[in-house]
């Protein structure tokens, strides 16, 4: 592969990651497309590329994620536990449940989330703190806080029904597994309107999440040679690069912005999903 080549996909790296690590996301979201429409890169081969993408975009992001006091881990661990069995029960299904009512299902579950998102009033920062409601968060010791950069204080913030938001990651990870895309588009709506966690928090808290899912299927990749080391590293390092410089703007980026961004994004791959359920293939999509 050409220097040229190279350079070029570091810096595709380095722009998906950029855009999914300040929004929490997968930056496969972003990769798959690129490497299949302007690189010509064969489907599986972009799929192990952006696989590898996503651990490195979560790891470079997770640490500075982790400084700042973003991440949740406990809550991270818990859930990640839901997302698993979805994802293991998506590869179980694949192949059965028609493509097209998937693309209609996955549009309308976005659609949803971005109402529930839009119609949901953040608490007043200098809102007082309620007292730790009783029930699982409590015991398990999930209730924390985070810095804000504008306030210069700590906010605390309590988690909220926390079966309900291991049900909804038990679908983010079916349905991530199902239609191939990283399921951190779903699991920032279900923390958001599920568990009431702040917008930093919910967007730290799943770039830390979609790594260790992801690295749970990169071996399978590798061992079926669809990862191929002259197009992963390059758009990885960019990666790297990519997600410090993203979560570097989620810090300072104010809640309401990153809300309005990640709102913008939904609706945009709600439309795609609905094409592709109409036939109508805009964008090419790995996992299939």
């Amino acid at each position: 592969m050409s220097m040229e080549s190279t350079f070029w996909l570091f810096c595709a790296g380095l722009g998906a990651s950029a855009a999914g690590g300040m929004l929490g996301m997968a930056s496969g979201l972003f990769i798959v497309p690129i490497l299949t429409l302007f690189f010509h890169t064969g489907m599986h081969t972009a799929v192990g590329a952006s696989i590898v993408s996503v651990i490195a975009c979560s790891c470079g992001g997770a640490a500075a994620f982790l400084r700042g006091g973003l991440t949740n881990v406990r809550l991270a661990v818990v859930l990640e536990t839901g997302t698993t069995l979805g994802a293991l029960t998506g590869v179980l299904l694949a192949g059965i449940v028609p493509v097209a009512a998937l693309d209609f299902l996955f549009a309308g579950v976005l659609v949803v989330s971005a109402w529930q998102m839009f119609v949901r009033r953040e608490e007043a920062a200098g809102a007082r703190p309620r007292a730790p409601a009783k029930g699982l968060a409590t015991t398990l010791g999930l209730h924390a806080s985070y810095p804000d950069t504008h306030l210069r204080r700590e906010i605390p913030y309590e988690v909220r029904r926390v079966p309900a938001g291991l049900s909804l990651m038990y679908v983010a990870g079916l349905v991530s597994a199902l239609l191939g895309i990283g399921s951190g588009i779903l699991k920032i709506p279900a923390m958001d309107h599920a568990l009431r966690l702040p917008i930093k928090v919910s967007t730290a808290t799943s770039n830390f999440m979609i790594g260790v899912t992801a690295a749970a299927s990169a071996s399978a990749y590798f061992l079926r040679g669809e990862i191929v080391s002259a197009v992963a590293g390059p758009v990885a390092l960019g990666s790297v690069i990519g997600a410090m410089a993203g979560a570097r703007v989620l810090m300072k980026v104010r809640g309401e912005r990153l809300r309005v961004l990640f709102l913008s994004m939904l609706l945009l791959v709600a439309c795609q999903m609905a094409l592709q359920g109409f036939g109508i293939d805009l964008i090419a999509r790995g996992g299939r």
